[in-house]
């Protein structure tokens, strides 16, 4: 029989939300505490065990006030482009769209203030890979990236999946001195988070998006 608790690991599964508006911009985060985060992550699976990840910590306040900037310039542009996603008005997803909007203009006004922005990178550059090396690749940092933000939850930090300062990747990496062969994966925020917990979000079913055998069929 299996000796994890499936209770507790599914509450931290179900309740590892993006944190935005409920990070503690007034609380230093210890460094020993992000790299005990970081040992948890570097356990995650890894494409032909190359292990070719690297995480960068900045906790710079310079740094940050110009991935910040960085940032804001990024969403500024995102949020004017067309093709924004349209939902049913029963759907989950729609009713938690505008909270969505609100908490992602709230991380771009305070980034700076977030005491650790947490880059996960990986070896190689795939922008003209085929789709095997391309999964292959994000498959070798993804694991690790989202497994880090699992260890920040059980440790009473939170985070955010960001990638929108990547339409500046360029930029970030002079600013980080990130070599050309290196690929950025993503912007996580962390801070300790206000508040006691978090609970599960309102998602579809997995009758919804789940097919049995061929795509369209049903479960």
């Amino acid at each position: 029989m299996t000796s994890i608790d499936i209770v507790r690991a599914d509450e931290l599964l179900t309740t590892t939300r993006s944190v935005r508006k409920r990070l503690d911009l007034t609380r230093d985060v210890p460094q020993q505490l992000i790299l005990d985060c970081i040992d948890i992550a570097l356990q995650a699976p890894t494409g032909s065990n190359r292990q070719g990840w690297s995480f960068i910590v900045v906790t710079d306040k310079e740094i940050r006030a110009e991935l910040a900037r960085l940032y804001k310039e990024a969403l500024l542009i995102y949020a004017s482009m067309p093709g924004a996603p349209q939902y049913a008005p029963t759907d989950p997803r729609a009713q938690a769209a505008p909270r969505v909007v609100d908490s992602a203009w709230f991380l771009a006004e305070n980034l700076q203030n977030v005491p650790v922005h947490v880059i996960p990178c990986v070896e190689g550059r795939v922008e003209e890979a085929g789709v095997v090396a391309q999964a292959s690749t994000y498959g070798s940092i993804l694991p690790a990236a989202w497994s880090f933000m699992l260890a920040a939850r059980a440790r009473g930090l939170g985070s955010a999946w960001t990638t929108l300062h990547l339409m500046y990747e360029k930029e970030t990496a002079e600013l980080l001195n990130i070599p050309d062969s290196i690929t950025q994966t993503a912007l996580l925020p962390v801070a300790y988070y206000t508040g006691e917990t978090f609970k599960p979000a309102s998602r579809l079913p997995a009758t919804d998006v789940t097919f049995s055998n061929q795509w369209g069929n049903p479960v």
